[in-house]
């Protein structure tokens, strides 16, 4: 039996290198594609048998290249920042619409199977409606969140012109081991769990009463092998866990799993913010077939250890 050869863009990044991970578990071909914008090779070091391409999803010739003969490509390769996507427009179009549109092509040109896209949240924008369902409707409020409705345009477009199959996964808020605390734009868990385990304030913008529905990366990556293997060729699902929780609240468990006497100061609240954000994943469940399988308090546990043991102590 024949390898099956994956291609993973953005592979060296936190959400992409578990994707690698599990696809080389199962034995599979993994290649990935990589400009280290913002990936790191050392979330790959460790994955033996990784096949990787130091280059843009902006080459032409390197995406047909690599993805010749490929079996399933997941694109994760995107200017991924929300206020870097409003700063500089022009690159986050560049990259997130027409890399996907490199990567479409190439797909119809080599015959892949099915591409998994990595869509966001952030296509609801501030749509009071809640919970979030594929149903609802989007309103993008920055370049980012535009970008990514564009893709599952073009998915749905390719697939019913050329006959491309493609799956968009809208995640909402994604944590786990590899997550990067040190950046300029880090999302809210590693930055909570770095300063717990460090005894530092944890600063919280606003009153903290804002939900968010956080979802482990391992489970992100399961979602991502299902919509892969699916016999859905094409679609839009929520990836998430269905249940909310506040700002406050997570502070506070993070806090007490790590035993930390970090005290949590709030600040001014950020200018487009979204307030309340909780997600339906009825057609996740009874279409893809996805159900979110680890806990919070379980994930947190694990993601902590994965800080405590490799980046505090390096």
């Amino acid at each position: 039996m024949n390898k099956k050869k994956i291609v993973i863009t953005g592979g060296a990044g936190f959400i992409g290198s578990h994707i690698a991970e599990v696809w080389l578990e199962r034995d599979a071909e993994v290649h990935i594609i990589d400009n280290l914008r913002t990936g790191s090779l050392s979330n790959i070091e460790k994955l033996d048998g990784v096949i990787f391409h130091n280059g843009s999803v902006t080459d032409k010739k390197l995406v047909l290249g690599v993805t010749e003969n490929a079996d399933y490509l997941h694109h994760l390769a995107a200017v991924i920042s929300v206020p870097e996507s409003i700063e500089k427009p022009e690159d986050c179009i560049d990259i997130n619409v027409g890399g996907l549109i490199n990567i479409l092509e190439a797909a119809k040109v080599n015959r892949i199977k099915k591409i998994v896209f990595s869509s966001s949240a952030a296509v609801y924008g501030d749509n009071p409606e809640l919970p979030k369902s594929v149903n609802s409707p989007v309103f993008p409020k920055s370049t980012y969140g535009i970008t990514k409705l564009d893709g599952e345009f073009y998915l749905r477009m390719y697939y019913e012109q050329f006959g491309v199959n493609g799956i968009a996964l809208r995640y909402f808020n994604v944590f786990g081991a590899r997550q990067n605390p040190a950046s300029q734009y880090a999302a809210a868990v590693p930055i909570f769990i770095t300063r717990a385990i460090k005894g530092e304030d944890i600063l919280i913008f606003g009153d903290g009463n804002q939900t968010r529905d956080f979802i482990y990366v391992k489970d992100v990556v399961k979602a991502n092998i299902m919509a892969a293997e699916s016999k859905i060729v094409q679609g839009i699902f929520n990836i998430a866990t269905g249940k909310s929780i506040t700002i406050n609240k997570l502070a506070e468990m993070i806090i007490n799993i790590t035993g930390s006497k970090s005290k949590i100061v709030h600040l001014d609240e950020r200018p487009g913010d979204i307030k309340y954000s909780s997600a339906s994943i009825a057609e996740t469940k009874t279409e893809l077939g996805f159900v979110p399988e680890i806990s919070l308090e379980i994930a947190l546990e694990e993601t902590i250890n994965f800080y405590k043991s490799n980046v505090l102590n390096a």
